[in-house]
């Protein structure tokens, strides 16, 4: 059984089970810009963005009881706006190509060098990659999941996955070169 994560805001959360307005608001600007951030990386779109987060809270509030306290409430939350925005993309009928290691061996990582490359430069970047690419690589890299998470999140295999995020760290490379920004990449 895991034991309870300590929630710096559990009064407020309490305070939300009973469906108090103003907690709800303080917990939704205590999460909102993060979970923006979270949701653009996936869909690509502020507005979209935007009313995903918005369906996210509601989904979040609806469900509120089923929050056990296992994880942190922001990592709780956060999950329900990667699949929310998932879900959204599903809608639209992204696809993932789907490789065998055979035929497509993985490549290991396309490493930059970590100088100074401007974040909103590279975000820019990262918005021009395909929406298989992007996805894989903001759940990998910006959101710390692993491989097999990231296969059962999409539905798809491991090898696929990593054959994705090494792609897009490629296809990152390349418009980055594109862009006459220096990734201190020789190889």
């Amino acid at each position: 059984m895991k034991a309870k994560q300590l929630n710096i805001h559990a009064e407020l959360i309490e305070s939300c089970l009973e469906n108090d307005r103003v907690a709800q608001y303080k917990l939704y600007e205590l999460y909102s810009k993060a979970m923006l951030n979270v949701a653009y990386r996936i869909c690509n779109n502020v507005e979209q963005a935007e009313d995903l987060v918005q369906e996210a809270f509601v989904s979040a509030f609806r469900n509120l009881r089923s929050y056990k306290g296992t994880a942190s409430f922001g990592s709780w939350l956060k999950r329900i706006v990667i699949n929310t925005s998932l879900n959204y993309l599903r809608a639209k009928k992204i696809e993932f190509e789907e490789l065998s290691d055979e035929k497509h061996p993985v490549v290991e990582d396309v490493n930059f060098d970590e100088q100074e490359l401007n974040v909103d430069r590279i975000r820019e970047c990262i918005s021009q990659l395909p929406n298989g690419y992007r996805v894989v690589l903001s759940l990998y890299l910006l959101e710390g999941y692993d491989h097999n998470e990231i296969a059962e999140i999409l539905d798809i295999s491991v090898s696929t996955s990593k054959s994705q995020y090494n792609r897009a760290k490629r296809k990152l490379k390349e418009i980055l070169t594109e862009n006459n920004y220096d990734t201190g990449y020789a190889g």
